[in-house]
């Protein structure tokens, strides 16, 4: 029983990529600097994008910037961003998100940046959860 509590104690924590497919679909990474949070609502239909500071608070910034690094490299951009009341989440919206999607599914690392900081999303594991994301009623390539 010791060694097992003791092995708890010094593993790190598993921070792994999960999709939910219901009414609201999500998907979520955990990481120790930050929390990912994209969600789809059909009814709508929106694409969400939360990246919410652990360790920080996101400084205003005229726009918002998404790089996958990979096999499949993207660049994204928009000036569409919210930060909430506190600062420690970034929030961008659209009607259609396949090239985030993309960029998650096909890719090794992602860089959520502004003009002053930046956030490394590490993809593994990303793919299978990104494919369960899109059969979400809707959710294409859009």
């Amino acid at each position: 029983m010791r060694a097992v509590l003791v092995s708890l104690l010094l593993c790190p924590p598993a921070y792994a990529w999960e999709a939910t497919v219901g009414e609201i679909c999500t998907l979520s990474h955990d990481m120790e600097t930050a929390h990912v949070f994209l969600t789809y609502d059909p009814a709508q239909p929106l694409y969400t994008l939360t990246i919410t500071h652990r360790t920080d608070r996101w400084a205003a910034s005229p726009w918002f910037a998404m790089r996958f690094d990979g096999p499949k490299p993207i660049e994204i951009a928009t000036a569409l961003h919210t930060l909430s009341d506190d600062q420690t989440a970034l929030t961008a919206a659209d009607t259609g998100f396949g090239n985030v999607l993309d960029g998650l599914e096909y890719n090794e690392t992602a860089l959520a940046f502004t003009q002053d900081q930046v956030i490394r999303i590490p993809l593994d594991g990303a793919a299978p959860e990104v494919r369960k994301f899109r059969s979400c009623s809707g959710a294409q390539m859009s």
